[in-house]
């Protein structure tokens, strides 16, 4: 069993669809039946899961999804790359405590700024929301924890 796609609420489709795209991510499908329906899929580069959204799709509220994780190898590099899209991302972060978890303490709370000052994959997050408000992080991730 693998995750495969993941539904997004947005309320403008072709803002959205602009957006992913300008993302880097890769149309896959771009769907619709009649003016009730459209389904767009994306997939994010060197990702095997795709996102879905579109009219007709979901009745969740459109920026309702809260933290979906992109992997990066590199935060900074990441970051860099979204910024010259011009999408806005926040500055790299970690949790103060030494955790690994920091992108996902709620409202921000446990975030300090800068990399994980040991650079340990899974320590260093940045974020970004999509037009409507849908939540993502950037995790660095340069060693994978075991059984993954």
């Amino acid at each position: 069993m693998k995750l495969e796609v993941v539904v997004i609420p947005v309320s403008d489709v072709d803002r959205a669809k602009r957006f992913y795209e300008k993302l880097g991510f890769r149309l896959d499908v771009d769907h619709g039946a009649n003016g009730e329906y459209r389904c767009i899929q994306f997939t994010p580069p060197g990702s095997a899961a795709s996102i879905i959204f579109g009219k007709g799709v979901t009745s969740a509220r459109p920026g309702s999804v809260d933290r979906l994780l992109l992997a990066v190898y590199d935060i900074e590099a990441a970051r860099q790359e979204l910024l010259s899209h011009g999408v806005e991302v926040s500055d790299v972060f970690h949790d103060p405590g030494g955790g690994l978890g920091a992108g996902f303490h709620a409202g921000g709370d446990g975030h300090a700024p800068g990399p994980d000052p040991q650079h340990r994959s899974y320590g260093s997050y940045a974020s970004f929301r999509d037009p409507d408000g849908n939540h993502w992080l950037l995790q660095e991730l340069k060693d994978r924890l075991p059984g993954r």
